[in-house]
Order: structure tokens, then C-alpha cells, then sequence
């Protein structure tokens, strides 16, 4: 591929950048990191990193993914590609420095959030800030990262029961705390079945 100007990599699509990175050209990588950096660390944050620990597994993710960018082949967006590098680096994080040594099925770490204040929103990253470790990594993998249950169990070394679990208890939390009316208005988010 012939060199395009740097001012028109803003204007391609992430499969051209990702065709001009794996020839070669940096400053198309570049303008995916631009573009996707944010969103990674994001992710990561939810997954429960500090900042500093989010912005250091980003960028390792974001090397691993140029270092691999020739087997990006668009069958999926390059963010949700990028995002299951970035989840499956912060675990291997976790569990080099062993604070992930075991989740137990069945333990609440965090206890079930009180209202505060009727009026107080409540964001998502503060919902699932309510959440276990355990429900918190699963749902972050499953939903922030694209991975399937199968997948999460894998890189978490769990049981794929173990993953469905963290997953409905998490996602049933987070419907209750996001939507603390439902109830009061005759309708049971945590006893319907379907769409979670």
C-alpha cells in the first residue's frame, strides 16, 4: 500500500487503518489508538482498574493488537477485537499479582447497594461499582468486551456455570439499582425472564 497523508487517515474506516498498520504504517495505528484508546481504558475501569493500572494495560493491549494487527481481518469491529486484548492483559495482570486467586460461587463480596437518595442518578460505572469482583470481571468481559460466557470462563479459569451465574446475579443487580421505580410501578425487573 502506497503511504496515504496523515490527514486522511481521519477520514478512513478502522479495516483501512488496520490494511495500512499491517503494512507498515504507524500513523494509521496511531489514529485507532486516537480513536479507541478511551473506550479501552474505560472498559478497563470497569473491569475495577485504578487509573494508572487502566492506562498501562490499554497500552500494553494496544501493542499486543499492532504487533498482531495482521490477524485483525474485520469480521468484528477492531474495538471489540482490541477490547477482549485489553480484558484478557488486565486479568493476566490480576493474576500475575495474585489478587485473583479464586472466585467462589456463591459469595457476595459487596453487599446489595441502599438507596441513597431518591433523586440521585445512578450511572453505570457506579452500578457496577455495587457489584462483587466476580460479577463485576464477568459482566465487564461478557458485555464490555465481547467475550462469550465460554470465553470468560476460559481466560478466568471458572466454570462456564460459575460464568452464567456471576453474570445473571450481576445483571440483576445492576436492572434493580439502574432502575429502582420498576418495582414501585408494578413491574419486577428481577423476576422477568428474556432479554438479561
Amino acid at each position: 500500500m502506497s503511504g496515504a497523508p496523515q490527514s486522511s487517515f481521519a477520514s478512513l474506516h478502522d479495516v483501512e487503518l488496520c490494511a495500512y498498520a499491517a503494512a507498515g504504517e504507524r500513523r494509521a495505528f496511531g489514529e485507532l489508538v486516537r480513536r479507541h484508546g478511551s473506550a479501552v481504558r474505560g472498559l478497563l475501569r470497569r473491569m475495577g482498574a485504578q487509573a494508572a493500572e487502566a492506562d498501562d494495560t490499554a497500552q500494553d493491549a494496544f501493542l499486543a493488537a499492532f504487533e498482531r494487527i495482521a490477524e485483525f481481518r474485520g469480521e468484528g469491529t477492531f474495538a471489540g477485537w482490541v477490547k477482549k486484548i485489553a480484558a484478557r492483559q488486565y486479568l493476566r495482570r490480576l493474576q500475575r499479582d495474585r489478587r485473583l486467586t479464586a472466585l467462589p460461587e456463591g459469595v457476595d463480596e459487596a453487599a446489595d447497594a441502599t438507596a441513597r437518595d431518591a433523586d440521585h442518578r445512578i450511572d453505570l460505572d457506579e452500578g457496577l461499582k455495587s457489584l462483587s469482583d466476580a460479577e463485576r470481571l464477568c459482566v465487564s468481559m461478557c458485555y464490555g468486551a465481547g467475550l462469550s460466557h465460554g470465553e470468560a470462563a476460559e481466560a478466568l479459569n471458572l466454570p462456564l456455570g460459575t460464568v452464567k451465574s456471576h453474570v445473571k446475579r450481576g445483571l440483576e443487580k445492576l436492572r434493580a439499582r439502574l432502575a429502582p421505580d420498576a418495582k414501585a410501578g408494578g413491574v419486577d425487573l428481577e423476576g422477568r425472564r428474556g432479554n438479561g
